[in-house]
This record gives structure tokens, C-alpha cells and sequence, in this order.
């Protein structure tokens, strides 16, 4: 079976064409460097510049992987969550394919993707795991018993750890995306240099970053002033203190359920340090730890059509001239799993 994926939920537009589980051909154009000027992702911007890039990666696609358009079997598009304009532009895209082709479309929820993320890397990874969700607009734990077989149990209730780092780095003129840039300036910081907190530790498995946030630009502020600044001391304990408490929340989670398998997925996951940091604390009490390539950490259609296929294959149907896939329904469905 032939999928062409289709991913526009924020500043990335990616295009991939699976045969079944199997990554034939997979692009990607990133957004970044138009929206950094404007310090963040301009919603309006990014709908224009995905209806600029999606039919060349479509096109593009077809061309490497040698499959032509009577070819495809099954199309696949984020539905939701995301940025409501850049999600249209996918959703339009695939549902004039599909009435072209005439062949069905699966609406993917975006975080879906994300976890189906770990199996682009690891094939054989097997259920049941606990999965981190840690990315720019989300930051979740799930518990993962079978393929769509997902139960949250924790989320943020303000800002994702994501967002806290590109606000961070923002207050501190660093520039945008905050994530890599604070990562890099943390390896010449001390991370016991500030004693930030860690919020929510005792409240089960929710999250909170924006005490954390407020008490650093506290910090900054208080420094500046006293002309005693040091940023990389700054990015280091801050960086510390938001993958103590993912560590602690994901520890308790793999110990409370008794699964040892976890995996730690999304855009925040593709920072380095947050990897060594999670898989050495996650290890040493027996866990296995799986996190995807940094490229499959961050949005791509490759995860997108991987969990269309898996939506596709539990629904069991004989043959694809009779499913009908649910229905994409509005741009904003599938906020929680």
C-alpha cells in the first residue's frame, strides 16, 4: 500500500510517501529563517509559505521515490492540533488529491504522529511504553498499551516546555528558535549555578513551566541590574531544572504502571542534552529509553503516514475501495489523545 503524507501544522511543510511501514521518500521545508525576524511563527506567514512549498515537495516526492499519482493508495494529513490556516492548506491539498485519485483520506492527530515517531527509528520497539511528549506547543505523558490504545495522564497546564525555552531565550534577545540556541550556550554554563524550581513534582504527572519562566526572568532581571550576568549560567540551570522535573515525572510514570519501555518524542526531545539526560537518569533504574533521530523528533510527514497506516490497519478493512477513514472534521480536532 503506497501513502503520501502530508504535514503543515505549523512552520514545517513535509511531504513522504511510505509503502507500507517503509519510508520511501520523505521531504521537508522549514520556515525558520522567515519567521525568526519576526521573533516567533507568524500564522498568516506560514499558511502563505506552506501554499508556496506543498505541491513542489509533493511533486519532488513522486520524482525520487518513482511512484506516480495512480500509484497512491491511501492519503494521510495532519488534522489537528496546530496553527488553523497552515492545517487548511494540508487538509485542502489532500482532499483535492483524494477527489482526484479517488482514494480515501486519514485525518492524523498530530501527537499521534509524534509517538508513532519512535517506530521510524525502531521498528521493533513493542508495547506497552510510557511516551514523552515534549515539543514547542505540547508537553504530555501517555501510556501507550497498543497501537491507538493511548491514555494521557499529564499534560501542561500553561506552557509547554517548548515555549518556555523560546521565551526564555526571547527575554534574553537570543533569538529564535530558543531551544538550540539555549542549548548551545548551556554547555559553557554551570547547571547548579541557580537554584531554579522544579513545579508540580508532588501533582502527579501534570506540568507547569510558567513559575519556572517567571523565576528565571526574575533572576535575569535581578542580574542585569547588578551588572553580574552570566547567560550561560543562566541557560545551563534553567535547561537543568526543566528536564529534572521531565525525568522525575517519567520515572514515576514507568514505575506506578510497571513498564519499563519509554519513549521520549517531539521537537524539544531533539535537543542532545535532554536526550543524554533522560535515557542516563531513565537507564540507571533498569528503563529502556528510546528517542527518535533529531530529524524524526521534529515535525515530518514520514510519522504522519506511518500513523495513518497503523489507523488504516486496525480498522481491518478487506480492501481500500471499501473504507471510509474518519472523518477530518474540524482543523482544530484531536487536541487530546
Amino acid at each position: 500500500m503506497n501513502i503520501l503524507a502530508i504535514e503543515s501544522s505549523c512552520d514545517e511543510t513535509g511531504i513522504a510517501l511510505l509503502k507500507d511501514t517503509s519510508v520511501v521518500s520523505s521531504e521537508l521545508i522549514t520556515q525558520i529563517s522567515n519567521h525568526k525576524k519576526f521573533g516567533g511563527v507568524v500564522p498568516e506567514l506560514a499558511s502563505r509559505l506552506h501554499t508556496e512549498s506543498i505541491h513542489f515537495l509533493i511533486e519532488k516526492c513522486l520524482k525520487t521515490s518513482k511512484i506516480g499519482f495512480q500509484d497512491i493508495n491511501l492519503i494521510a494529513v495532519t488534522k489537528g492540533p496546530g496553527l488553523e490556516g497552515a492545517l487548511l492548506i494540508g487538509q485542502t491539498a489532500a482532499k483535492s488529491l483524494s477527489t482526484l485519485l479517488d482514494c480515501p483520506v486519514i485525518g492524523v492527530n498530530h501527537l499521534h504522529g509524534h509517538l508513532y515517531a519512535a517506530f521510524l527509528d525502531n521498528p521493533t520497539l513493542t508495547f506497552p511504553f510510557i511516551c514523552l511528549i515534549v515539543s514547542g506547543g505540547h508537553t504530555q505523558l501517555i501510556v501507550a498499551r497498543n497501537h491507538y490504545q493511548f491514555e494521557l495522564i499529564g499534560q501542561t497546564r500553561d506552557d509547554a516546555a517548548g515555549e518556555a525555552f523560546d521565551k526564555i531565550a526571547r527575554y534574553m534577545d537570543l533569538g529564535y528558535p530558543g531551544g538550540p540556541i539555549v542549548e548551545k550556550l548551556a554547555l559553557d554554563g554551570n547547571p547548579l549555578s541557580h537554584s531554579f524550581p522544579q513545579p508540580m513534582l508532588r501533582q502527579g504527572y501534570e506540568f507547569s513551566f510558567s513559575g519556572l519562566k517567571t523565576a528565571v526572568i526574575q533572576t535575569i532581571d535581578r542580574e542585569r541590574k547588578n551588572n553580574t550576568l552570566n547567560i550561560e549560567n543562566i541557560c545551563a540551570s534553567f535547561q537543568y531544572a526543566v528536564f529534572s522535573v521531565l525525568s522525575k515525572k517519567l520515572q514515576k510514570a514507568c514505575h506506578n504502571f510497571g513498564i519499563s519501555n519509554c519513549v521520549i518524542t517531539g521537537g524539544v526531545a531533539a535537543n542532545q542534552a535532554l536526550k543524554l539526560f533522560l535515557t542516563n537518569d531513565l537507564e540507571k533504574l533498569g528503563n529502556n529509553c528510546f528517542v527518535p533521530s533529531k530529524i524524526n523528533c521534529t515535525d515530518n510527514a514520514a510519522m504522519i503516514g506511518l500513523a495513518a497506516y497503523h489507523r488504516f490497519k486496525l480498522d481491518k478493512q478487506p480492501n481500500l475501495s471499501n473504507y471510509t477513514p474518519e472523518k477530518l472534521g474540524s482543523v482544530n480536532s484531536g487536541l487530546s489523545l
